[in-house]
């Protein structure tokens, strides 16, 4: 049974920051790309950030700067650190697992979700 477990989330004052880890279980870690999407209250869940097995980093325009995204396969577990924090990085943050095979998604898999608030 796959499971991904996050934890760091909590309340930080805007310019804060705070670090998220997700600890995967029950998949072969190497072989899925790990991401970290996020919902706000009346928004659709986005993607924050992207991370391949070998190193390719992709990030959504409004975090470039100031997250960033780190695995450790040795560990199975995925990374989001978050600096400099703004009010909008307000959210239920998402760890995500996904495999494919060319352009065929073939396994997906969510975490429960840890929320993020940021506010004085």
């Amino acid at each position: 049974q796959v499971q991904l477990v996050e934890s760091g989330g909590g309340l930080v004052q805007p310019g804060g920051s705070l670090s998220l880890s997700c600890a995967a279980t029950g998949l072969f870690f190497g072989r899925y790309v790990m991401g970290w999407y996020r919902q706000a209250p009346g928004k659709q869940r986005e993607m924050v950030a992207t991370l391949t097995s070998d190193g390719n980093s992709y990030y959504t325009d409004s975090v470039k700067g100031r997250f960033t995204i780190s695995r450790d396969n040795a560990k199975s577990t995925v990374y989001l650190q978050m600096n400099s924090l703004k009010p909008e990085d307000t959210a239920v943050y998402y760890c995500h697992a996904d495999r494919r095979v060319g352009v065929t998604l073939m396994y997906e898999y969510w975490g429960q979700g840890t929320q993020v608030t940021v506010s004085s």
